[in-house]
C-alpha cells in the first residue's frame, strides 16, 4: 500500500510548478531590464511548509537559496546545492560561518558586534549584506548607524576577511504601493554614493513593480515561488503562477443531520433542513484553520462543498447533501486547486496563505506530486 493510501491526509508538492513560477518571475524582470537581476529562492521554514527536499529540484535555475540559519544551509548542501546560500538570520556564533562546506555563503549583518566578531576571524570568502532596519525595524542597522557599519564592513573587505559588501532591506509594507515607494526612497537616500550591490525586492515588490526590481542586483522570492500571490485580492493564477501545494484528505464517515439539529462543538451550527454531512480526516491539529469563515468550502470532484460547524482538532464537517456520490473514503481537496486556491481559504479565515502552508503540522505527509523529479542544479 502506498504512503498516500495509508494517510488520512496529505499534501502533494509539485516541484515543476516551482520551476514554472521561477521562470515566470524571471520573464517579468526581463521585460524591464537588459541585465536580469539574480534571484534568491527563499526556502526558509522548510520551503514555506512545502518540504525542502521536495521543493529544491524546482529551484534548480535559481541563482541562490535564502534560508534562516546555518543548519538549514547545511541541509541544502547535503541535498546537493552548490550555488550561493544567503543566511537571512545571522548566527549567534559567527565562527560557524568558517565551515568550508557551506561556501559560497552570503550572510546578513544586523549590528556592529557581528562585524567585531568577523574582524577576529581570518581571511574568508563570505559576502556580507548590511541590513537597513527601515520601517520594519525587526532587525538591522538604524539610519544613524548604517553608514558607520558599512565603513567597518568595507575595511573587512579591504583586509580580505570578506569578499564583498552589499545593501539589503526588508520592506514593511511591500503590498501597499504608496508606502513601498516611500520605503524605497528612504533606502535610496541612505545608500546614495555607497558602492556594492542592492537586494531589496521581495515577491510583492517584484510583482507590483518589476521595473524597479530590474534595477537591483538580487531579488528575493519566497511566497510567489510556491505559486501564491502576496497581493491582496489577487490569486497566484491571476499572476501566471501555479500552486506547488495541494492539500487532500479523505472522508471517514457520513452523518444524517435532521433539520433543527446542532452540529459540532458548541452547537455553533444548526441545520436549517435535513442535511447529509461528511466528516473529513482533517482538523486544526493538521494546520487547517479552526475558524475558516462562513464561505469556506472544499472540493469533491471539482464541485464545492461548504464547510459547516466548528473545525475540530481532527475533523472538518462538510455538507454533501447535493453530492450523493460522496462516501467514506472519498478524497476531498482542501486547498491548492485552481478552483480553490489557498489564498481563498486564508482570506476566509482572516489570515495569509503563508501562515496556512507553514502551519501544516508533522501529521501531514508531504508527497511528490507526480513522477521522478530532476536533480537540483549543483553548479
Amino acid at each position: 500500500m502506498s504512503c498516500a493510501a495509508q494517510s488520512r491526509i496529505h499534501a502533494r508538492i509539485d516541484a515543476s510548478a516551482i520551476a514554472h513560477n521561477l521562470a515566470r518571475l524571471r520573464s517579468l524582470l526581463a521585460l524591464h531590464s537588459a541585465i536580469v537581476p539574480r534571484v534568491w529562492a527563499v526556502c526558509k521554514a522548510d520551503a514555506y511548509g512545502h518540504g525542502l527536499a521536495l521543493s529544491l529540484p524546482g529551484m534548480a535555475a535559481a541563482d541562490g537559496l535564502a534560508v534562516m540559519d546555518v543548519a538549514s544551509a547545511a541541509a541544502c548542501r547535503e541535498l546537493g546545492w552548490r550555488k550561493p546560500i544567503l543566511l537571512l538570520g545571522s548566527p549567534a556564533n559567527m565562527a560557524e560561518l568558517q565551515d568550508s562546506g557551506l561556501s559560497p555563503l552570503h550572510v546578513v549583518i544586523d549590528d556592529e558586534s557581528q562585524l567585531d566578531e568577523l574582524a577576529r576571524q581570518g581571511p574568508g570568502d563570505l559576502t556580507l549584506w548590511l541590513r537597513f532596519s527601515g520601517d520594519l525595524r525587526h532587525a538591522g542597522f538604524s539610519a544613524h548607524a548604517y553608514r558607520r557599519g558599512f565603513e567597518r564592513a568595507t575595511r573587512l573587505q579591504q583586509t580580505g576577511i570578506v569578499q564583498q559588501v552589499g545593501h539589503l532591506l526588508h520592506y514593511a509594507r511591500a503590498e501597499e504601493p504608496e508606502y513601498l515607494r516611500a520605503e524605497r526612497a528612504s533606502f535610496e537616500a541612505l545608500v546614495a554614493g555607497l558602492p556594492g550591490p542592492r537586494c531589496t525586492e521581495n515577491s510583492a515588490a517584484l510583482l507590483s513593480d518589476p521595473e524597479y526590481a530590474g534595477s537591483t542586483a538580487w531579488v528575493r522570492s519566497g511566497i510567489a515561488l510556491y505559486g501564491i500571490s502576496p497581493l491582496a485580492g489577487i490569486t497566484g493564477e491571476h499572476l501566471g503562477l501555479k500552486p506547488a501545494m495541494t492539500l487532500f484528505a479523505d472522508i471517514h464517515a457520513i452523518q444524517q443531520v435532521p433539520a433543527g439539529s446542532p452540529l459540532g462543538y458548541g452547537g455553533a451550527f444548526v441545520a436549517e433542513h435535513d442535511l447529509r454531512i461528511a466528516l473529513v480526516h482533517c482538523g486544526y491539529a493538521d494546520g487547517y484553520p479552526r475558524q475558516p469563515g462562513p464561505d469556506a468550502c472544499v472540493l469533491i470532484a471539482g464541485q464545492e462543498c461548504a464547510v459547516v460547524g466548528r473545525v475540530s482538532m481532527d475533523t472538518v464537517a462538510i455538507d454533501v447533501t447535493a453530492h450523493p456520490a460522496a462516501q467514506r473514503g472519498t478524497t476531498v481537496t482542501l486547498w491548492g486547486d485552481a478552483a480553490l486556491p489557498v489564498e481563498r481559504i486564508a482570506a476566509s479565515a482572516g489570515t495569509i496563505a503563508a501562515q496556512l502552508c507553514t502551519g501544516l503540522t508533522a501529521r501531514v505527509p508531504r508527497l511528490r506530486a507526480h513522477g521522478p523529479l530532476p536533480e537540483a542544479q549543483t553548479q
